[in-house]
């Protein structure tokens, strides 16, 4: 139901649930679980199970989409309430009464938005932009969105001077079949971009998250050497063509595989602290940030954990040389 790599028979099959009364049957909810788990489905792939038969969709309905989450509901959202809508077939089609979505998932939605969008100025994007700089956006498909639209905090068009590549993620039903990913073409394409230039390039690698999803530990470890090896040679070539570089994550998935309590696979993000990795011949040590004054839980007060996500944008503008806006934290340099 909330794909978001154009995998449009997948939003089918939630649609053609929800209208048609298409698709596995079950008496609760609890049974429809069962039933995935013995058609050996993880619980981010459960096809969409018909619990109420008489709990239907139909026309003059009011739909209210709760999902804040734009990326994973741009397509679903589509299927109900945009006009000649052509990207599958509909078992049966219904008009719905009204449509309210919680955010706004897409600007060219004619939906009313239960909630506005909170204006943020002088993002890393931007700030950049308003420098005379070049930027370059890099990643997957499954991806894409994480370095454009929620890059710049919502913002659906790139600044000036920003530049975008989205390449294709590989049609498989689940990335534990295809482990690597399409990360060999982003090195390639990264590579090429070295080559222009660019002040700021921002590349997603999906593997060690959508892998790790699968709750495979096998096709997990080697994603996970797929990206050792790339990021080694990417590292080499940017070194040689004079870039700062900076390894990070926003959360954390693949080091966590088993449920230490249910001994289970873990499919799900952690929120354990992430590395930030900093290569640069103008930079010997990382500054450590206070952050007793973020009010952080406690497990994140370890004298190890250097700073949050929030220094990361001012680290990159004091690489660059870039004066901080007021809106920023701290840089850790």
């Amino acid at each position: 139901a909330m794909d978001r790599d154009n995998r449009w028979e997948r939003t089918k099959l939630a649609y053609d649930a929800m209208v048609a009364g298409e698709g596995y049957k079950a008496k609760s909810a609890l049974e429809a679980l069962k039933q995935a788990y013995e058609r050996n489905e993880t619980d981010e792939f459960v096809k969409p199970t018909i619990i109420d038969k008489e709990g239907l969709i139909e026309d003059g309905d009011v739909l209210i989409f709760y999902n804040f989450r734009a990326d994973r509901m741009r397509q679903l959202v589509s299927a109900f309430g945009i006009k000649d809508f052509a990207s599958f077939k509909k078992e049966k089609s219904i008009k719905p009464g009204y449509i309210l979505t919680m955010t706004i998932y897409d600007e060219t939605f004619p939906f009313d938005v239960l909630v506005a969008p909170k204006e943020i100025k002088n993002i890393l994007g931007e700030v950049i932009s308003k420098s005379g700089k070049k930027q370059f956006r890099l990643a997957e498909t499954e991806k894409y969105a994480h370095v454009t639209y929620f890059f710049n905090c919502g913002k659906e068009e790139p600044f000036k001077g920003e530049d975008r590549t989205l390449i294709p993620s590989p049609k498989v039903d689940t990335y534990d079949k295809c482990p690597e990913m399409s990360a060999h073409r982003l090195k390639e394409t990264l590579f090429e971009a070295l080559e222009k230039d660019y002040d700021l390039i921002v590349t997603n690698f999906a593997n060690p998250d959508m892998v790790g999803h699968t709750g495979n530990l096998e096709a997990t470890i080697k994603a996970i050497k797929t990206l050792d090896q790339i990021l080694g040679e990417i590292v080499k070539k940017a070194k040689e063509k004079g870039y700062d570089i900076i390894i990070t994550a926003d959360h954390g998935n693949a080091e966590k595989m088993i449920d230490e309590n249910t001994k289970q696979p873990h499919t799900a993000h952690t929120t354990n602290p992430v590395p930030f990795i900093l290569i640069s011949e103008k930079v010997k040590n990382l500054i450590p940030r206070k952050l007793k004054d973020l009010d952080l839980p406690e497990k994140f007060q370890d004298e190890k954990i250097l700073g949050v996500l929030g220094n990361i944008a001012p680290t990159i503008l004091k690489l660059l040389d870039i004066k901080l806006p007021e809106e920023m934290l701290e840089p850790l340099i």
